[in-house]
């Protein structure tokens, strides 16, 4: 039997749970998701707590208001850690949990050492625990279902974001194209006008000078007249 508990200290809420023995916490050890965040009280026996979190929380960040519902629901599991004040309880990633053939029930080391953080707690808070104890849950899991279920959930999931991918490069794509055409339609003009336009401004200036020389040449031959009749 595993026993679900829910933290609404965060939004959306989450789920933390625990095994009800220790032959429970081999199964939880073995079937933990990627996202879950192991709990134990240091150096004492306790409950193996897990937190779910979401993907945008981040392990070693969790919200302080979340990880004193997880620190208080360990300490409160563990019958030598709840009687005591001011004690450590440790948490690392699920996945970070190693399991070695000579290790007894429920017994567990870690693969790397730093990615082990601990968090101090003065006392038992009840207002805490007594929340959490409301909200438990307490039901049996078909891991290995579970496990495939949440394995076709997540390529799911994966096919759906692939495919929003390509249709956003897709898009990107065309939006390039078409900036690539517009810089090569300006490019035609920065290079010059069309020549239609060319010959016909052209037209303008020959007509245009071709006045003044007529006019000039008007001149001239009134100039010379009026210099004969002199």
């Amino acid at each position: 039997m595993v026993l679900f508990f829910t933290s609404n200290v965060v939004d959306p809420p989450v789920v933390i749970y625990m095994g009800r023995d220790k032959e429970e916490n081999e199964d939880l050890i073995k079937y933990a998701w990627p996202q879950d965040v192991w709990f134990h009280v240091d150096k004492l026996s306790s409950a193996h707590v897990y937190v779910r979190l979401p993907e945008s929380i981040p392990w070693d960040n969790i919200p302080a208001e979340l990880l004193v519902d997880c620190a208080q629901l360990v300490k409160a599991n563990s019958i030598e850690g709840n009687k005591k004040n001011n004690l450590h309880v440790v948490y690392t990633p699920a996945s970070n949990l190693k399991k070695t053939g000579d290790m007894a029930v429920g017994q567990v080391s870690f693969h790397k050492h730093d990615k082990v953080k601990k968090v101090l707690v003065a006392a038992r808070e009840n207002p805490i625990v007594n929340r959490l104890n409301k909200t438990k849950v307490e039901r049996d899991v078909d891991h290995e279902q579970e496990k495939a279920d949440r394995i076709k959930l997540e390529a799911a999931q994966r096919r759906i974001e692939a495919a929003a991918k390509r249709k956003a490069d897709q898009e990107l794509a065309r939006k390039r194209e078409e900036e690539k055409k517009a810089k090569s339609y300006d490019a035609v003009w920065a290079a010059g006008e069309p020549s239609s336009s060319k010959a016909a401004r052209g037209d303008e200036d020959e007509d245009f000078w071709g006045e003044n020389a007529t006019m000039e040449e008007a001149d001239e031959a009134r100039m010379k007249e009026f210099e004969d009749f002199i």
